[in-house]
């Protein structure tokens, strides 16, 4: 990520430096509150002459008044949002990464384009290298103390959430041999402020947690469950946060179609964002007591491995029938909620890349939500907050009939195949969750992206860190 800072105007004025501004397209110049307004009404015909519009992301380099500047579309004064801020920045970013090696900032809004410019600049570099982006700094520039009180305050949110969503990014893109649930484990060892347990395949079979064994009996790399704990004094809430860990899902022996394995690495995106959230957390210093669970394993077509037919015995005693081993994620989330559930918390979120049908549901930009209707609203506020958009998606009783088994307690998958295959999901997870406020997040569609977006290249993308970070502030 680049090197961001804030500075006054007053120690801005070399000339050379150039500047970046933010227009809309129906409303004017946003930001730049330093320049009266004969200055605003020439900049904007300025760069108005040379064919700039104001659209969403639009760029246009101009020379005014002896200063290099940037000109960059905000889209429509109705309607505008943060993420409009946010995008904008992503966009200036590309623009200019080539162009100049320092640029100062005079946007609309402190936080928007702090997080877009962090979150935009972020390269995966452990396989590649890749030419250095020339430009390497950039100020927030600011014209009073006020402004620069709202510009530090603001910055340092950014730096927070983008270490949290990039660890993320870094962990998805990650190949799947070099994240081994062990290697994750001991990455969560190393994080200041928190206290680690590492449940190993030993002491998960000693437990119970069949299900988690289970997935992994294919593979040559045992399964693990990462508990970390945050526990400040004083905390009046306890918040569990459970993340699906499959390193890779190869889908077990109802195997996967080739092209359905290339983003597979990503199937522990709720295990990531997880790891993520808890690593922040000494540094956001939220008064609530939080547990962080990673349940981790690979799932392969070993000899050993899962069949269908088979059945697993979970640890909070339900017995479940898998008839397709490709519906795993569920399994290992049986166990790290059941364990969860013994710690008698007075919320549980969990995040899984669980079904296809989501995306189908609901596309790549949107979460589904289901379970705690108080929790989901609270969730939900933050969610608006930080313009991660989910939607809830009910619980139907009448649905939880297909999960029951004619030989167990609950079988893996639906009887009416295709149908409500998110839901049934949720139906399931729900058999394990425990007595406390549950909510499960499926991240399936929102945890990876094919194409790059405004600030965010293809790959993994850090979905609902930023989320899970204001809701526990909020607490």
């Amino acid at each position: 990520m680049i090197q961001l800072e804030t500075l006054p105007l007053s120690k801005l004025s070399d000339p050379n430096l150039p500047a970046a501004v933010f227009a809309f397209e129906d409303a004017g110049l946003a930001g730049a509150r330093h320049l009266n307004a004969g200055a605003r009404k020439r900049l904007l015909e300025a760069a108005k002459a040379e064919g700039f519009k104001g659209k969403p992301g639009e760029c246009c380099p101009l020379s005014w008044e002896g200063r290099r500047l940037i000109v960059v579309g905000l889209g429509r004064r109705k309607g505008y949002s943060r993420e409009a801020q946010r995008r904008a920045a992503g966009k200036l970013w590309a623009f200019a990464k080539s162009r100049h090696e320092r640029l100062a900032l005079w946007p609309e809004d402190w936080l928007g384009a702090a997080q877009g410019l962090l979150l935009g600049s972020y390269r995966f570099c452990e396989y590649k290298k890749e030419d250095p982006d020339k430009l390497t700094e950039v100020f927030l520039a600011t014209a009073s103390a006020a402004e620069q009180r709202a510009a530090r305050r603001a910055l340092e949110q950014a730096r927070l959430e983008a270490d949290a969503v990039c660890l993320v990014r870094d962990l998805v893109n990650r190949g799947p041999s070099d994240k081994t649930p062990q290697s994750l484990a001991e990455l969560a060892k190393s994080f200041a402020g928190l206290s680690v347990e590492v449940i190993d395949k030993e002491q998960a079979r000693k437990l119970g947690m069949g299900a988690l064994l289970g997935v992994s009996r294919g593979s040559s790399v045992d399964p693990a469950l990462i508990h970390l704990s945050y526990k400040p004094k004083n905390a009046k809430k306890r918040v569990g946060l459970v993340g699906k860990g499959i390193i890779f899902d190869s889908g077990g022996l109802s195997l996967k179609p080739p092209q359905h394995m290339e983003t597979m690495k990503g199937d522990m995106a709720g295990a990531a964002s997880v790891l993520a959230v808890m690593r922040a957390l000494p540094r956001l210093k939220p008064k609530v007591e939080v547990h962080g669970y990673c349940a981790c394993a690979y799932n392969m077509p070993g000899p050993d491995a899962l069949k269908p037919g088979d059945v697993v015995r979970a640890l909070n005693g339900k017995t479940i029938e898998v008839l397709n081993t490709d519906a795993e994620g569920r399994l290992v989330l049986a166990d790290a909620l059941s364990y969860a559930a013994r710690e008698k918390l007075d919320a549980v979120i969990d995040l899984a890349t669980l079904t296809g049908a989501v995306v189908v549901a609901l596309g790549s930009k949107v979460t589904g939500a289901m379970g705690d209707r108080s929790l989901l609203a609270r969730l939900a506020a933050s969610s608006r907050r930080c313009e991660e958009p989910f939607c809830e998606l009910p619980l139907f009783e009448d649905y939880a009939e297909q999960i029951k088994s004619s030989i167990a307690d609950v079988q893996n998958i639906g009887k009416v195949r295709g149908e409500g295959g998110s839901i049934i999901g949720g139906l399931f997870l729900r058999e394990f969750a425990g007595e406390a406020p549950w909510v499960h997040l499926d991240i399936a569609g929102t945890a990876w992206n094919d194409q790059p977006s405004a600030y965010c290249p293809a790959g993994g993308t850090g979905s609902l860190v930023r989320t899970l970070l204001d809701y526990l502030a909020g607490l």
